[in-house]
């Protein structure tokens, strides 16, 4: 598998304990995807700060953007480098109320079908991604050969 690393990716993983390669490129949505898949499949990485920098101000709108760009997406989430615990706990930086930034994941989650996984920390973030675009392609391998077979048989 070849994830792809999008190039403005601040602190990139290196998925070192699996075997897979990375390759920087441009992605249209998210920051990880997978070779020949980046119209169907990205993982979007944030830690605690950065998302709640991404639902304040004008930081939102372009976040809510992205959003709505990968609605079209068979699978889109954002995963999150903190636990449910350190939000409602707001071990972070800024001024964002934790009943705020709940109610703002919950409203995204619905509004745009968007899943937000808690990773607990950055390992457990890298582990996450890599898990979701293998389980992705494992899906989309199991599907071709459903098909295969019923042509061979139908």
């Amino acid at each position: 598998m070849v994830i792809i690393q999008d190039t403005r990716e601040q602190l990139p993983y290196v998925f070192d304990r699996w075997p897979v390669s990375v390759q920087a490129a441009g992605l249209p949505v998210g920051d990880y995807s997978i070779q020949g898949f980046s119209d169907k499949v990205a993982i979007e990485r944030k830690s605690l700060d950065d998302l709640i920098n991404c639902l304040m101000g004008g930081n939102r709108i372009r976040f809510e953007k992205e959003l709505s760009r990968a609605r079209s997406f068979e699978l889109f989430a954002v995963i999150v480098e903190a636990s449910f615990h350190q939000i409602s706990a707001k071990q972070y930086h800024g001024c964002m109320d934790p009943h705020a930034v709940l109610q703002s994941i919950v409203a995204f989650h619905i509004r745009y079908k968007v899943p937000f996984i808690f990773a607990g920390d950055r390992c457990g973030g890298e582990y996450l991604t890599f898990s979701l675009l293998q389980k992705f392609i494992y899906e989309i391998e199991k599907r071709f050969k459903q098909c295969r077979k019923m042509e061979v048989t139908g």
